[in-house]
């Protein structure tokens, strides 16, 4: 009997650690399980906390791809392919959420916060 926990755990962590290529913040599942916890603390409310968790969650991540997609789109207007040997490449002109992701690191990489430059890795 404990040998079918042990492998029914280790197959559950298994596919728990098969994660996104890109990691994003939050999403309903993550904000509507901490909503249920805080609304059935707070008032015995879980359901209508994990409704509003996963409001919540969902306009979190929907911040978090605009804010990719707009530094990706700043990184393609100030780095324009014209005359480069492989203008018009599928990658280049891609929209992909990996490649929207990159354009943001390599736009964040030449526009730091801290005004301190970074190549990009």
């Amino acid at each position: 009997m404990t040998r079918k926990i042990y492998s029914l755990i280790a197959a559950a962590m298994l596919v728990g650690t098969a994660a996104p290529a890109i990691a994003e913040p939050g999403g309903c599942l993550k904000y509507g399980a901490a909503g249920a916890v805080a609304g059935h603390v707070a008032a015995k409310h879980g359901v209508i906390g994990a409704i509003g968790g996963c409001a919540v969650g969902m306009y979190q991540r929907h911040k978090y791809r605009k804010s990719i997609a707009e530094k990706a789109a700043l990184w393609d207007k100030e780095h324009p392919m014209q005359g480069k040997q492989n203008a018009g490449s599928g990658w280049w002109n891609n929209r992909s959420p990996v490649a929207n992701s990159q354009k943001a690191q390599w736009y964040d990489a030449e526009h730091p916060a801290n005004g301190t430059a970074q190549a990009p890795r």
